[in-house]
Parts: C-alpha cells; sequence; structure tokens
C-alpha cells in the first residue's frame, strides 16, 4: 500500500471506488423514485403487478450487486483505512448511511418483493388491484427512504473524497 506524506496509507483508489459505487445505487433508488414508480402508477393492476415482478427478477444480476453490495463493502474498507484521518467522519456517516439503506432493502423493499411474487402470475391473480394495494405504496415510501439514505452516503463519501485529495 502507498503512503501519502503524513505516512498514513493512502487511501484514494477504495474511497474513490466507495464513492462510484454508492453514486451508482443512488441512482437506481432515485430513478425508482422519480421516473420508475411515478409511470408505473400510471399502469393498470395488472400491468403493475406484472412489470414490478420482471423488474424484481432482472434486478438480481452480478452487475447490479457488484455495486449494491459492494458499495458498503467499499466504504467499510474505506473507513477502516481511514480510521486515523480527518475526514474519517465522513466514511463512517456514510458507513451508517448504507447499512440503513441496506436494513431498508432487507427489511421492508425484498420481503415486499417476494410478496409480489408470491402472488403468482399477473395473468392468474383474480385481485391484481389487491396485490397491488399491499405492496406499492409501503414500497415507494421506503424506496425513497433509501434513495435519501444512498444520496446521504454519496454526499459524505465526496466530501471525504475531496479532503483526502486536499491531505
Amino acid at each position: 500500500m502507498t503512503e501519502n506524506s503524513t505516512g498514513r496509507p493512502a487511501a484514494a483508489g477504495v474511497l474513490g471506488a466507495a464513492t462510484v459505487a454508492t453514486g451508482l445505487i443512488a441512482g437506481v433508488f432515485y430513478i425508482f423514485a422519480c421516473a420508475v414508480m411515478p409511470a408505473l402508477a400510471r399502469s393498470d393492476d395488472r400491468v403493475f403487478v406484472e412489470v414490478m415482478g420482471n423488474i424484481n427478477e432482472v434486478i438480481q444480476n452480478p452487475v447490479f450487486f457488484l455495486s449494491f453490495v459492494g458499495a458498503p463493502v467499499l466504504t467499510a474498507v474505506s473507513a477502516w483505512q481511514t480510521r486515523r484521518s480527518p475526514n474519517r467522519r465522513w466514511v463512517w456517516a456514510a458507513l451508517v448511511a448504507h447499512g440503513l439503506a441496506f436494513l431498508v432493502t432487507t427489511v421492508v423493499n425484498v420481503p415486499l418483493n417476494d410478496r409480489l411474487a408470491a402472488a403468482g402470475d399477473p395473468a392468474r391473480i383474480t385481485d391484481p388491484a389487491a396485490v397491488r394495494e399491499r405492496f406499492e405504496d409501503t414500497w415507494v415510501a421506503w424506496n425513497v427512504v433509501r434513495a435519501l439514505l444512498s444520496a446521504f452516503a454519496l454526499a459524505c463519501l465526496a466530501r471525504a473524497l475531496l479532503l483526502h485529495r486536499r491531505a
């Protein structure tokens, strides 16, 4: 590991990668909040259930998981690397925000996605309005929370990166 002029390990690469991965995830949650879900809100119930089911299936891919898991992991590594640095508070704040966003995802959004999938083939659901009713508002609200937490994490990491570069 290279060292900077103060003798501390240079963590710019990991911090930069954490910032990029966090930006990607914040962007995913943001685009759902401001475009995908408002567009789906215009759809009829069966279309809504079908499209959300399709999204929930295709988003489970290695590229998405690389950034979804990579962002908090890289942030944790960066938090360790910057533990004696003046910018550590920014990295730790980002790590806490990541943890909260991950918690929301695993406790709220993923179980809602699973219940939506358990409803079965959208063409055979007898009451797609009821399925949608049990999903949409809660999922959308908590996705906004994830978007805000991820945007906060991104801002914190960007600040830490700026301070790191100045050191």
